[in-house]
């Protein structure tokens, strides 16, 4: 039963096939079970490619079934349509568009399953991908913020700044009032005087001022704080949200392109695996010698070719001779004087009828006028 199920994935002609002898059978079983295999691996292959994709089982399970059955029905096709000719020249020359096809099929057989084969070293790659992406993400996202909130904070390093000025010249008013009241300097003289309170008047005005200036300093060093908040947040914001795009950076394209990062060689030896695998029946028929299947094949198809062209032959000598007689009927009948009279007659009449048709068309016409 398997061994028929091979014959038939083949593309052989089994009720050919089954009058030959058990090792030309047993040679397009292997055929038809390398075109079957390479169909199951292709199966394989665009399920997971397409599962990369749609992240779906159901979808990329069915597409890849497609898939498969459509790399089996060209595999099949390709095969069958090798004849085995008397020079291997001829043989090779009609197998090159065939042994393009199964490259390309090799190609696109191989991309998925070596994605699935170095996943591991291509998450690796693309986890490097993403902290770059992230990075420059973020630094992208904070040349929208930063120049605000380094503007802001530049207020407040202003205003905080001011308060400094202001309390250094309050404390320098303080040392000079109690150094008058110490006699260590301004008139030196010992006690509170006139000088004294003059110079404390001076101290507690500016310590007033500096009090108010902390107040309204402080309040506004608040609103920009705040201002400073908001701008963070709003930036942790737009970073988390965009974040989820560059987590999702793992699809088909970004996987090939993480693989072509790669060291080749492994790669290479992987496609040449399915290459070797794809060309393996057709480079089986163009090495075999001709058995007594492709004898027969022949033979079947010779006289069906012999069959037809004796069928167009006979039908042209046919028309020939045909024509022939037809061509000297008419000629003896040419010469008949009955059949030249009748002729005479019947013309005679068909002119008399155009002759009074067009009579009495003219005749409506002139009556109309």
């Amino acid at each position: 039963m398997l061994k028929k199920f091979f014959i038939l994935c083949s593309g052989s002609d089994s009720d050919i096939l089954d009058t030959c002898s058990n090792g030309e059978q047993n040679k397009y079983a292997g055929i038809g079970a390398t075109v079957f295999f390479t169909a199951v691996m292709a199966f394989i292959a665009s399920s997971y490619a397409l599962y990369t994709v749609f992240d779906n089982p159901y979808i990329a399970i069915s597409f890849g079934l497609i898939w498969g059955l459509l790399i089996f029905n060209l595999d099949r096709f390709i095969v069958s349509t090798i004849k085995k000719r008397d020079r291997f020249l001829d043989e090779f020359i009609q197998a090159i568009p065939r042994i393009i096809l199964a490259v390309i099929i090799a190609i696109v057989i191989s991309k998925p399953l070596e994605l699935k084969i170095f996943e591991k070293e291509i998450n690796q790659v693309l986890l490097d991908q993403k902290n770059e992406l992230t990075l420059a993400n973020k630094n992208q996202i904070a040349q929208q913020f930063t120049p605000k909130i380094s503007d802001l904070k530049n207020q407040i390093s202003g205003l905080e700044h001011q308060v400094s000025i202001k309390n250094d010249e309050v404390n320098q008013l303080y040392s000079t009032y109690i150094s008058e009241a110490e006699g260590t300097a301004g008139t030196k003289l010992l006690g509170k005087g006139p000088v004294y309170k003059e110079k404390r008047d001076k101290h507690d005005a500016s310590l007033a001022d500096l009090s108010e200036l902390k107040t309204e300093n402080k309040a506004k060093i608040s609103l920009l704080e705040r201002q400073i908040s908001d701008l963070e947040k709003s930036y942790n914001l737009q970073v988390e949200n965009t974040q989820p795009i560059i987590n999702s950076f793992d699809g088909l394209m970004a996987r090939i392109n993480a693989l072509n990062t790669l060291p080749w060689l492994p790669s290479f030896f992987i496609f040449l695996l399915f290459l070797a695998i794809e060309t393996s029946p057709i480079i089986t028929k163009l090495l075999s010698p001709k058995g007594s299947y492709d004898f027969k094949l022949e033979d079947s198809e010779n006289i069906i070719s012999t069959w037809a062209k004796r069928n167009v032959k006979e039908r042209q000598v046919l028309l020939e001779t045909d024509m022939e007689l037809n061509n000297k009927i008419y000629s003896d009948i040419a010469e008949e004087e009955e059949l030249y009279n009748y002729k005479r007659k019947k013309a005679k009449q068909l002119m008399q009828l155009q002759a009074d048709a067009f009579f009495e068309k003219q005749q409506k016409h002139l009556n109309k006028l």
